[in-house]
């Protein structure tokens, strides 16, 4: 596992970042399909994303990048949908939070919920002025844990090779 960055801020151990959200799908979150907007579901991974950042990062954090996203069934008006966030990794000023959202359905309770939703956020912890601001190391736990670290690193490391080649190509005649 790489070393985490050195910082004066005191560890956290990737448990304290987990944060469960829940809500009733409801028929104002329906698109034309007849199935839970994408966009709503964006937005519910958003909110459990910030509020496991926050809660890392002892502050304020804002999202800088969604690194994936990936719907794998639909959402139906009526699910119990369950959004489950952590903070995977950690560098100087930024996290990355991976979300798992899981779906009871109305019409079949006694099933084992569905995977609806997996995604990769990006955020930064930011002062009052919103200047970018230390942020405590996350200390992986299980094997697990230090799986999704290493994953994250790798997710990481392709996002700053394509920002660099994309300004490279940008700066070719």
């Amino acid at each position: 596992m790489t070393e985490h960055p050195a910082t004066a801020l005191p560890g956290k151990p990737t448990s304290y970042s987990r944060v469960t959200l829940s809500r009733i799908m409801t028929a104002v979150d329906v698109n034309l399909y007849g199935t839970v907007h994408g966009g709503v579901l964006m937005k519910f991974v958003d909110d459990v994303a910030g509020a496991a950042a926050a809660r890392h990062s002892g502050g304020t954090a804002v999202t800088a990048a969604i690194d994936e996203i990936v719907f794998s069934e639909a959402v139906r008006v009526g699910d119990l949908v369950h959004a489950y966030a952590q903070v995977n990794w950690t560098g100087q000023t930024s996290m990355e939070v991976g979300v798992r959202v899981m779906a009871e359905r109305w019409d079949s309770a006694d099933e084992v919920p569905v995977r609806v939703a997996t995604a990769y956020l990006v955020f930064v912890g930011v002062e009052v002025g919103g200047a970018p601001r230390p942020v405590r190391p996350v200390l992986p736990e299980t094997p697990e844990d230090e799986r999704r670290w290493r994953e994250a690193e790798i997710r990481r490391a392709h996002r700053l090779a394509r920002r660099q080649a994309i300004q490279a190509a940008r700066s070719e005649p």
